[in-house]
Formats: C-alpha cells, structure tokens, sequence
C-alpha cells in the first residue's frame, strides 16, 4: 500500500521542507525539487513508520480484545441477589 497524500497536503508540507533544508542544511531548494524530495521520503522511508504504526495499533488492540472478557462481562441471574428482602 502506497502512501499519497493530497495535493492540498503536499502544498502545506513543501514550505516546512524547504525551510528545514535551509536552515539546518543551508539547502536551498524550490517547489519542485522539495516536491521530488517529498515523493521520495513518501515511497521510501515513510513505509517503516507506517509499517510500525500498524504494529503498535495491532498489539494495542489484540491487547484489549484478550481482556475484553473480565472487561465487558456482566453478571447473570443478579435480580434475586440484588433484591431487598
């Protein structure tokens, strides 16, 4: 599964790049080059922190499906307890 983000998104993140390259590298690129840039970070690095994010939420919730027993269960045959006598 390929990672794509909208046109509006990319225009958002294009100047945050470019700024970061230039002032933590002295890189100064253009719109182009920064959307190049972007397309390569998106196909080859960002699938490791989608691929861990999975992970993180599949252990979360197989966490919470094996407990979810204790966690919604709910007492049968309670009336007779529970009323005053």
């Amino acid at each position: 599964m390929s990672i794509e983000l909208s046109k509006e998104t990319v225009r958002e993140i294009t100047p945050s790049l470019r700024r970061f390259l230039a002032e933590e590298l002295d890189v100064e690129i253009g719109d182009m080059q920064a959307n190049f840039l972007l397309d390569y970070i998106l196909k080859e690095i960002a699938p490791f922190a989608y691929n861990k994010g999975v992970k993180d939420a599949e252990a979360f919730l197989r966490g919470h499906l094996e407990d979810l027993g204790n966690t919604c269960f709910e007492e049968e045959l309670t009336f007779w307890k529970k009323r005053k006598k």
